[in-house]
């Protein structure tokens, strides 16, 4: 029995997102009901299909659930849906995306006799808004979203990754929704109610940039394939055998990579010594590094950068990840039966020791039950014995305490998720090592003029947190420290692996603290992991995820498509993991600890292909192409550098398409309604919608363009959506005021209860800004065992400069 045996889910709709979110409920062995019209769920006709003809997408997202066909045309229909939700805990609802014939329903008139019933309801949009009813696919909402525009070669259109994105962030979004919901019907008896904007959800892989460009301006342009801003080199390189993901930030990575290289003339360069500057040289560096990458493998280079620390990992292609004995020892890999077919899939990523997920399982023919679904464990609160509805001003986390060991952008969005949701977040930091988000630069300017006060990246990132200052390589700060999570709930870290085991904060050491304390290890590949040493990035991890070797075209390199993809989607992960184990902690009183590997939370993404591989089939780079919709692509507008993608989904779409470019003889050729006509000349096609989308302006086109019913986005800039009218309309960007910095802009949750968002509760703390309140209030330090920790250095609240650093190590080595 799974840790969300307990609960039965109904999915409802069509949708890649609700679809993700409920697969991850069944992982954790939930009784989840798909809804299916008797042609079955749209999904299940989705390419890249297995040679069967099975859909790879379809398997992924639905093994281990159950299906019930309801045919809108029985009379008993919709009474036979209503009582099926009547007897579930949580609603899943991706009617708004598509109905798939899904009879006609109040939700809100049967959560007036089920008052504890969880609601999470999916759109692409929103259901208010300047773009509320676009209509929109995977690649328009990235498009739109910002995730498409700086991918690729400098000149000619975008490149973008193939469609499967957004149903896994947006899929997350939900599950943490409803999970977050569950902690709190348990505690108070009433179910919650949320919307969710795909397009919002897709977000989180963009405020970074999107917020960086608030306070430095226009400083983001696409810069070639596998080149992105802030940082170079960020990208992917070919070797002698095999491509080499390479990420190299700090000033120390960068003389290390040099001398691997033996490069001698480059790391003393004062104008290289930094990322973002060495991407006003990028030419000049590549011009060395190039050739020097060929004369070894991608596995040599590898063992050499273990050595040496460097962030650099071998891009694996989908046999690699197939043949990969430790991740299907760790269950990232697992079986997967459908249609008599058996073959292989990503499995969950939220790796629990104490309740693991499913290793696997079979996906449903239409109408079939899975044989360990019991219809009676279910017994559902009814009005009589439900409490009234639960307050509003009582956030969902109310209660939980965090104590944040985590730097950067992964371990931070997973527990500022948490602190938005309600949750004390206690973040420690050091002034020997902040976050590494508030700058590397330890030269005496920086550090002198609190510059890493002024980082709009850790700002976003750590808002609604309290923040302290520990030196945990002391041992009055490391004993201060297992004070804090004596009393708390949750432990997060996503240092490299056993750091905390190092300074004595290890989960075997926690644990006998408080016997109840959920703590999870965020490391790039496992605690466990043959690889467990190497030091990784967000970028790091999309290149060793095998996501790359699916983007572009099919003579051309792999390619990445998000400077650190693997960051914000470790970060949403890591937030679903840490509430399943929190719901178990309150049912069972026991805790226990998560070794969450990054690089499988990048895997979902290439999981088609994984299932295609499995069962003898080839993965395919499809380019700007997509293996379902024609025409379908990135087109140039009027105006410098402006792009719209297109997606034409089906036969009635086209038909609208032909007529509003002027090409009423290809809406009425016969043929053209089949999409392998329309592939058959697809360059003609493509030429056709470039002459017309050249003629307009990318907004106007987009507006035409919806104003027929076809799928179209405007390819946005992070800094353009800082004026995105939808979101302005849904006030997704909302305003805060903190030292240092000012007034500056904080990008909402895509989840919401109202037609709000919930607001920003508090800025994020300056460095130690919380430590006399967190001393006092709850270890009970008087002033004076407070002063002496600040004049000791255990803490503080100014950063300490290199040679400040250097002086401090020195007296503490002798």
């Amino acid at each position: 029995m799974g840790v969300l045996s307990h609960l039965r889910v109904v999915e409802i709709g069509s949708s890649a997102g609700t679809s993700y979110c409920t697969r991850l409920f069944a992982d954790f062995g939930a009784d989840v009901q798909k809804v299916e019209p008797p042609a079955g769920d749209p999904l299940r006709h989705t390419a890249p299909f297995t040679a069967s003809g099975q859909s790879a997408w379809f398997a992924f997202l639905n093994f281990n659930k159950s299906s019930i066909i309801i045919d809108p045309k029985e009379l008993d229909a919709a009474i036979r849906l209503r009582t099926l939700i009547e007897n579930c805990d949580i609603l899943v609802d991706g009617r708004y995306v598509d109905p798939a014939d899904c009879p006609s329903i109040d939700v809100a008139e049967i959560r007036k006799q089920r008052p504890d019933l969880i609601y999470v309801e999916m759109s692409w949009f929103g259901r208010d808004g300047d773009y509320a009813g676009f209509v929109a696919t995977d690649s328009t909402i990235r498009a739109l979203g910002g995730l498409i525009k700086l991918v690729g070669p400098v000149e000619g259109p975008p490149l973008h990754a193939p469609d499967f994105q957004m149903g896994v962030i947006a899929g997350l979004w939900g599950f943490i929704a409803a999970m977050c919901s569950e902690l709190t019907r348990k505690r108070s008896g009433g179910g919650r109610s949320w919307s969710l904007s795909i397009f919002e959800s897709s977000l989180a892989l963009t405020e970074y940039l999107m917020c960086e460009a608030f306070t430095r301006g226009d400083v983001m342009h696409r810069m070639g394939i596998n080149r992105f801003w802030p940082s170079f080199p960020t990208g992917i390189y070919e070797t002698k055998k095999g491509y080499l993901g390479v990420t190299l930030h700090t000033p120390a990575q960068w003389r290390s990579f040099c001398d691997m290289l033996r490069l001698v003339e480059l790391p003393d360069d004062p104008s290289l010594l930094l990322g973002e500057d060495r991407l006003h040289h990028m030419d000049k560096i590549d011009a060395h590094f190039v050739p020097r990458l060929k004369t070894q493998t991608a596995q040599d280079w590898f063992a050499e950068g273990l050595k040496r620390k460097i962030p650099i990992v071998p891009l694996p292609e989908i046999p690699d990840l197939l043949q990969d004995a430790e991740k299907k020892a760790r269950g990232a890999i697992v079986p997967v039966v459908f249609a008599g077919e058996n073959g292989l899939t990503v499995g969950s990523a939220q790796r629990l020791t104490l309740t693991p997920p499913r290793q696997g399982g079979k996906v449903p023919s239409p109408g079939e039950q899975q044989p360990f679904t019991n219809p009676q464990r279910h017994l559902p609160q009814t009005a009589s014995t439900s409490p009234g509805p639960i307050d509003p001003d009582r956030l969902p986390l109310h209660g939980i305490r965090v104590i944040d060991f985590s730097m950067g952008w992964a371990g931070p969005l997973c527990t500022r998720t948490l602190a938005d949701l309600g949750a004390d977040v206690i973040k420690i930091e050091a002034i020997q090592y902040p976050d590494w988000f508030r700058g590397v630069d330890r030269r005496p300017a920086y550090v002198n003029g609190q510059m890493y006060e002024k980082t709009q990246r850790f700002c976003i990132l750590n808002r609604n947190k309290r923040g302290i200052t520990l030196d945990l390589k002391r041992p009055q700060g490391a004993a201060l420290a297992k004070r804090l999570v004596a009393g708390a709930d949750v432990v997060v870290d996503n240092y490299s692996v056993d750091v905390l085991t190092r300074l004595g904060l290890g989960y075997d050491v926690l644990k006998q603290l408080n016997r109840r304390l959920v703590m999870m290890s965020m490391s790039a590949f496992g605690m466990n992991s043959v690889h467990r040493d190497c030091r990784a990035y967000g970028s790091t991890l999309e290149q060793g995820s095998g996501l790359p070797a699916v983007i572009g075209s099919s003579d051309g390199p792999p390619v990445m498509s998000h400077t650190a993809f693997g960051d914000p989607v470790g970060g949403l992960n890591g937030c679903a993991a840490v509430l399943v184990a929190l719901l178990h902690a309150r049912n069972t009183g026991q805790g226990q600890f998560i070794d969450l590997a990054q690089i499988e939370c990048m895997m979902p993404f290439a999981a088609p292909w994984v299932t295609v591989e499995s069962t003898g089939g080839t993965a395919i780079r499809y380019g700007n192409r997509h293996p379902q919709f024609v025409p379908h692509g990135c087109f140039r507008c009027r105006g410098e550098d402006s792009w719209i993608m297109i997606a034409v989904t089906d036969t009635d779409m086209w038909h609208r398409l032909a007529l509003l470019i002027g090409r009423p003889d290809w809406a009425e050729e016969a043929s053209l309604k089949f999409v392998e006509a329309r592939r058959a000349i697809e360059k003609v096609l493509e030429r056709e919608i470039a002459a017309w989308t050249l003629s307009r302006n990318a907004d106007e086109a987009m507006s035409n363009l919806q104003a027929a019913k076809v799928a179209a986005g405007v390819a946005r800039l992070p800094i353009d959506l800082l004026n995105d009218p939808h979101l302005e309309s849904r006030g997704f960007l909302q305003r805060s005021e903190r030292a240092f910095i000012g007034s500056h802009l904080q990008p909402s949750m895509p989840i919401r209860e109202g037609v709000r968002p919930y607001a920003i509760r508090t800025a994020a703390p300056t460095l130690g800004q919380h430590n006399r309140e967190i001393l006092s209030e709850l270890l009970g330090l008087s002033d004076a065992e407070i002063i002496e920790l600040a004049d000791a250095g255990i803490i503080g609240e100014k950063m300490l400069s290199e040679k400040e650093l250097a002086r401090v190590n020195n007296l503490s080595s002798d």
